[in-house]
């Protein structure tokens, strides 16, 4: 499998390599992305188990009895004679989220904030207007697979989450969540990932979000990065990223773990955002990407080897 790279050629280990020379760290508690491959997702899941993982309604319908907190789902559309209810359907609702169930990185998602002042279309978070027309063709795109590498697909109309007002204050441009990684139902290395103007509201690292490490014990940030450069504060908002307390930081950790428990897949990330009452799970992977290690100046090789020993 080839490494990412960015526009600028570089690979995700040779910054980390980079990086973990600037702090005078141990090269060999990199985990590479064959590593990770060879050593931990194919020995730990079975293929017959990623679409728990990939399609997010068979997620939440798997973590329906866990207790862990998710989005309220209000409507689900499989079939394009479905849309004939679309504008009834969404007239229920002041602000929603449209997203895909096979979608990833993002793609596809388009966040509901509200109505236009004449009540016929709806505001984007961003201020675009959507009228029901844009709606029910995106919604389409999504069945007919735009967002699911042409296979069809799903579209869910979810709960908006309002996030908590500490995280706001540092990702005031989109839903921020923490992506956590987790082994044998271990808690291995946690970030919490930002959205920016440069990431176009959501919290995907290679599209120029920022990704903060976080003190597993403690839910504090202790270091960030973006696109593989170290920085102290927010890009565009200017907010401090280190030594910020996150808020439900204990109940965000159980609910990883819970997912953990109850999923099949014994390595995977949990991506949880942290509403104004509590964590909400948003989704779960079962091919964690690897800038975590960035994020937190520290590599997962010697972590994951350490909890292997026990």
């Amino acid at each position: 499998m080839v490494e990412r790279v960015d526009k600028a050629g570089t690979s995700f280990v040779s910054r980390m390599i980079a990086r973990m020379r600037q702090v005078g760290g141990n090269l060999s508690r990199v985990l590479s992305m064959n590593h990770r491959n060879l050593g931990y997702i194919y020995p730990h899941n079975q293929r017959a188990h990623y679409p728990l993982a990939d399609n997010k309604l068979y997620t939440k319908k798997m973590l329906e009895t866990s207790g862990v907190p998710q989005p309220a789902t209000y409507q689900v559309y499989g079939y394009f004679y479905e849309l004939r209810n679309l504008e009834a359907d969404l007239s229920q609702y002041d602000d929603f989220v449209i997203k895909p169930a096979m979608g990833s990185g993002g793609g596809g998602i388009v966040v509901i904030a509200g109505r236009t002042e004449d009540g016929n279309s709806w505001l984007g978070i961003s201020g675009k207007v959507y009228t029901l027309e844009d709606l029910r063709k995106h919604i389409s795109d999504i069945i007919f697979g735009v967002y699911s590498f042409g296979l069809s697909d799903e579209a869910i109309i979810e709960e908006r989450i309002a996030q908590h007002p500490d995280i706001e204050n540092i990702s005031p441009y989109g839903l921020a969540d923490v992506r956590m990684i987790l082994c044998q139902e271990q808690p291995i290395l946690a970030m919490l990932r930002l959205a920016t103007l440069k990431s176009h509201g959501t919290a995907n690292l290679h599209q120029g979000a920022v990704g903060v490490g976080i003190d597993l014990q403690t839910g504090i940030t202790r270091h960030a990065t973006q696109k593989g450069q170290v920085i102290t504060h927010h890009p565009d908002s200017g907010a401090a990223l280190t030594g910020v307390a996150l808020p439900y930081w204990q109940a965000l950790v159980e609910a990883g773990a819970r997912v953990a428990e109850k999923a099949p897949l014994k390595y995977l990330g949990v991506d949880i955002a942290i509403a104004e009452d509590g964590p909400r799970l948003l989704e779960i992977n079962v091919r964690p990407g690897l800038e975590i290690q960035n994020a937190n100046a520290l590599g997962m090789r010697e972590i994951l080897e350490r909890h292997a020993s026990k």
